[in-house]
Order: structure tokens, then sequence, then C-alpha cells
């Protein structure tokens, strides 16, 4: 016991040190909206490649580093695709994401009507701005990224969202769940798991940096947020045995988050939605974690 809670406590240490030691640097250099471009009018900044390769990544170093410094096994790694136990959970984390997503989309727009452009006017401009005469119907840009989302995106942004997942839950939800049971564990890593995002929140991610509250609402819901979508993310990691089907609802996530912003008029209140980072967007994962949470025994 004495021996896990040591490296439980390296974990942290590397997997915050790493990642937040990245975010000072950004912050130093202009923050995510002013950090100076690497290759010119390419947008390629330096905020981009320290959040992205970086940051992004410290928990699956955390990870590694701390079996190596603790010689730890990797037999317990959560690596094994375990597809022939796991395979329902793998399109749990493949197609739930997605359909929470729309839900939660459908449900901001129904509670806060005023935000919904039927004229796609934000998306027409950006069409306009980019060139791209040969589309002059918004609903095939919106159909075929709502597809790609859908179908795609899950093992497309694999690579990217394997760096948090690794580390959170292949690394920290088991170690908790072995110290206070599966629901507390859950509960717990998701908790931490927000706090972790800080830095590049209060920089403006997700969120921006004029909403009411700023940064302290904007911190506050990426716990909640984390929490609605941690919970599930670390239940079908559990119950599959392996971190994939977490870093696949990760790279789903990602896939389809921005898709309600198509739809917006004018300026949006963020932390309200139409994205699941929002707190009516993030609705449908809020119930759906609450009724994992309720049925677990532990």
């Amino acid at each position: 016991m004495n021996i896990e809670k040591r490296r439980l406590k390296l974990f942290l240490i590397l997997a915050f040190g790493i990642s937040w030691s990245s975010a000072l640097v950004i912050a130093l250099t202009g923050g995510l909206v002013n950090s100076p471009e690497l290759i010119p009018n390419t947008g390629i900044t330096l905020a981009l490649i320290l959040e992205a390769c970086v940051f992004m990544w410290g928990p699956a170093l955390a990870n590694i580093l701390t079996r190596i410094i603790t010689r730890e096994s990797w037999q317990n790694a959560f690596i094994s695709p375990n597809l022939k136990k796991g395979w329902p959970y793998w399109l749990a984390g493949w197609f739930g994401p997605g359909l929470a997503t729309i839900l939660g989309i459908l449900l901001f727009f129904v509670i806060l009507p005023q935000y919904y452009d039927p004229n796609f006017t934000t998306l027409r401009a950006q069409l306009q701005a980019a060139n791209a005469t040969s589309i002059s119907d918004p609903m095939v840009i919106v159909i075929s990224q709502t597809a790609m989302a859908l179908l795609l995106a899950p093992v497309l942004n694999s690579m990217a969202t394997f760096g948090e997942e690794f580390g959170w839950r292949a690394y920290l939800l088991p170690k908790l769940s072995a110290a206070m049971g599966n629901r507390k564990a859950l509960l717990l890593s998701s908790v931490i798991w927000g706090i972790w995002h800080w830095p590049i929140i209060a920089m403006g991610h997700n969120y921006g940096l004029d909403y009411w509250g700023y940064p302290w609402l904007g911190l506050l819901m990426t716990v909640w947020f984390t929490l609605s979508i941690g919970v599930f993310f670390g239940w079908i990691s559990q119950k599959a045995g392996s971190v994939w089907p977490a870093v696949i609802a990760h790279g789903a996530l990602n896939g389809i988050a921005a898709l309600g912003l198509l739809f917006v008029s004018g300026a949006t209140p963020m932390v309200l939605g139409p994205s699941p980072a929002g707190v009516i967007g993030c609705l449908p994962f809020t119930v759906v974690s609450a009724i994992i949470l309720l049925k677990m025994k532990d």
C-alpha cells in the first residue's frame, strides 16, 4: 500500500509538473491567443505545438516515467484492446459521445432559441472567406462533418487523446479504484482531470476570455464537464479492462464538439453551450454518468 501511494503521488507530480510547465511557457510567450507562429502564415504557433505535444501528453509521460522510476510492472498497463470482452464498450465509446453531443446541441437551442441561426450566417462567412464557392448549401458541410465525426474522428483523433487517457484512465483510475472503490475513484479522477486543465482554460481554451465570471466560472465549469464525461470514459475503460474505449470516446468527442457552433448566431455563452463543454451541452453526458454512478455497487 505504501509503494502504491508513493506511485500515485509521483504520477500526479509528474503529470501536473510536465503539463503545467508547458502551460507556463505558453503563458509567458503570448498565451493561446498571441502565441508566435513557428512557420509564417500556417497558423502553427508555439502554443499549438506545446499544447498538443507536451501539455496533452503530460499524463502519459507521467505513467511511463512513474513505472520506470518505481520499477513497476507493465502487466497492468490497460494497453491490451480486449476486443472479445470489451467490444460493447468500444461501440459505446465510438458512438456514444457523438449522439450525446447532438442531443446536447438540440437541448441548447430549445432552451436558448435566440442563439439559433437557420441561415448559417457564420458558416457562410467562413466558406466565403475560404473561397469555397463550389459549396452553395451549408447543410452539406454540416452533414459531412457530422458523418466524419461519427465514423472517422474516433480513430483519427486517437493519437492525440491517448496522451491523456493513458495517464488518467490507464494509471490513475485503476490505482484509485484499488484504494477507494470504483465510484469514488471515477469521481476523484474526473475532478483531478478537470483541475489539470485549468491553466489552458484560464488562457481561453473552450470558453474564451470575455465571459461573465472569467476565469473562475470557466474553471468550475471545466470540473463539471470532466465529471460529466470522465465518469463515462472511466466506466467503459473499467468494463472493457482496456484504455482504448476511453481513447476512442475522447477522440469521438473532440471530433464532434464544435458541431453546434455551425448553427449559432452572434456571440455565444460557451459556458452554457452548444458544445459539450457548456453546462447545457453536457447535460446528456451528466445524466448518463449519474445513472452509471447510481447503478454501481461500490
